[in-house]
């Protein structure tokens, strides 16, 4: 019996192993510097461009490698040399599709970087897309709840310069991938131009959007109110603080904004929808339209899911909750469970919208695409309607 347990054990290790995945690098371009570090930066850490325990370590042949755990499964990555600027391009310096792996391709990887963007030369990739409806409104908004400072940006709707209108306002994460292709880091969402179109076209009356930065290295501290024992947070309840308590009456003070509820949402992907969701179940007096795009309902598992249970929904909010089915394996059902939680909480089934989209992926061309239609529904009450006038002002 000892030996068959030992034979048993070191099957089970062996098992274990052979189930790592090494993704490997042979060749690197001639100019990456010698005391470069080097990170695979995917899906499984939240596309974290500078993550400590995602470093490859090199070789003494000049090769570069990191062994993943058992758990990470089929995932999305790219390598970079610790930020989204020294991502690494194809041979004529342009972006590369995210590189994907399966875990029935093998469990051993190798790879050529043909170029980093910031060290090839020539012409810059990427080129501003910034509509002239967007503004920064300060590279270094004070965020004392934290003790730090970040950028913001504002979109304002086509006519504001022209009307005395209020307008509704949404309120989004990781403000470097909202507006501008030269900031964000994979593409963008393209908000700007969306909003702007759907204005021009007759289809909405106008939104204010308030985009803040995410913090980089701080990003998934300040993007989660519960705290993961390998990628850290716990330092989300102090974010909102700083947009419910600081940012928000700024906002509404210095522009022409709608200030209650029903004309106030926010919204975000993956780490970004998992604060949006707390923050429309712990701020109901503050929003009342979410967005939801591929939540990391992983990072706070069991946490988030006991939150929502213990809620009690007493004014109307509306969610809108979106995925893709080539997302992780656990995206799609966390996101159903989710669905169901809400209304065992109260939301109403109407007040909810919930799609799995089969083709959909954890990446930003996907939010770019499915942005419109969630903005259209959770603010269908902005489409223009008569407008009615007291002394010469307008009502909203």
């Amino acid at each position: 019996m000892r030996i068959l347990s030992s034979l048993l054990g070191l099957l089970l290790c062996a098992g274990s192993l052979q189930a790592q995945v090494t993704l490997r690098i042979d060749r690197v371009p001639t100019n990456t510097p010698a005391d470069a570090v080097l990170y695979v930066a995917g899906s499984f850490n939240n596309w974290n461009p500078k993550s400590a325990p995602h470093a490859l370590t090199k070789n003494a042949d000049g090769s570069y490698q990191v062994v993943l755990p058992p758990s990470t499964g089929n995932f999305e990555y790219k390598f970079t040399r610790g930020t989204w600027e020294t991502v690494e391009t194809d041979a004529a310096n342009k972006a590369v599709e995210n590189r994907r792996y399966s875990a029935a391709a093998g469990r051993a990887v190798t790879h050529i970087i043909s170029n980093w963007q910031d060290l090839a030369g020539g012409a810059p990739v990427k080129q501003h897309t910034l509509t002239p409806n967007v503004t920064v409104l300060t590279d270094s908004f004070a965020i004392p709840q934290l003790n730090r400072k970040r950028r913001v940006w504002v979109y304002l709707p086509n006519d504001y310069a022209t009307s005395n209108r209020r307008y509704p306002v949404l309120y989004l994460h990781d403000g470097q991938n909202v507006f501008d292709e030269f900031t964000g880091f994979s593409g963008e969402w393209g908000v700007d131009e969306t909003l702007r179109q759907l204005q021009l076209s007759g289809q909405d009356a106008g939104c204010l959007v308030v985009a803040v930065d995410h913090g980089g290295d701080t990003r998934l501290d300040e993007l989660s109110p519960w705290r993961n024992a390998k990628y850290g947070g716990g330092q989300g309840d102090a974010y909102l603080d700083f947009m419910v308590q600081t940012l928000k009456p700024h906002v509404d003070a210095k522009y022409r904004t709608l200030k209650n509820r029903k004309n106030t949402g926010i919204a975000g992907s993956s780490m970004g929808g998992l604060i949006s969701l707390y923050a429309g179940l712990k701020y109901p007096q503050v929003f009342s339209k979410i967005g939801v795009f591929s939540p990391a309902l992983w990072f706070a598992q069991d946490s988030v899911f006991a939150y929502v249970g213990r809620a009690k929904v007493r004014q109307p909010i509306q969610f809108y909750v979106v995925a893709g089915e080539q997302e992780s394996e656990t995206m799609v059902p966390l996101m159903a469970a989710m669905r169901d939680s809400l209304k065992k909480a109260g939301v109403k089934s109407a007040a909810i919208t919930y799609r799995a989209v089969p083709d959909g992926k954890h990446a930003e061309w996907f939010w770019r695409r499915e942005f419109p239609a969630a903005y259209q529904w959770l603010y269908q009450s902005n489409a223009p309607r008569a407008k009615k006038r007291v002394q010469g002002n307008e009502i909203e």
